[in-house]
């Protein structure tokens, strides 16, 4: 029995782990900590939709069109090139058009189950200049 707990700990630590560590996290972490600029209402050709699973997040190639600062369509990239545009119904949790802060919308629900959240990766801020630290001689 102690084993048996054990072993589900064990799985569910590891499946925990891997979870926080996603695509998506990793996005999320740099635009906290570099912001964002303004996304404008366009057609935005390089974004990334991260799709998030029973058994993690899956990071797609895409293209949006934003209008008056909401999420009005959605395209996903083939590997080819070509782009497949999501016909399904999908908005936020309050059943509105998703809306863009910091560079990423909202949660994003369609109707047949799956969640998203889209990534503007161009309108993130560049990393901040660092300062180049001296080198000290070796007979010190």
């Amino acid at each position: 029995m102690k084993k048996t707990i054990l072993i589900a700990l064990s799985i569910f630590s590891l499946s925990t782990l891997f979870a926080q560590d996603g695509c998506f996290d990793r996005l999320q972490k740099a635009f906290e900590k570099r912001g964002s600029y303004a996304v404008a209402d366009d057609m935005h050709r390089n974004v990334i939709l991260s799709f998030f699973t029973p058994d993690g997040q899956e990071c797609l190639s895409g293209k949006v069109r934003v209008e008056n600062g909401y999420i009005t369509s959605i395209f996903i990239q083939y590997r080819d090139g070509d782009f497949f545009l999501m016909e399904k119904k999908f908005y936020n949790q309050q059943k509105n058009p998703p809306k863009v802060t910091n560079g990423i919308s909202e949660m994003i629900f369609v109707e047949d189950g799956q969640k998203l959240r889209v990534v503007f990766i161009d309108k993130l801020k560049p990393k901040a200049r660092e300062y180049k630290p001296a080198a000290l001689p070796d007979d010190l």
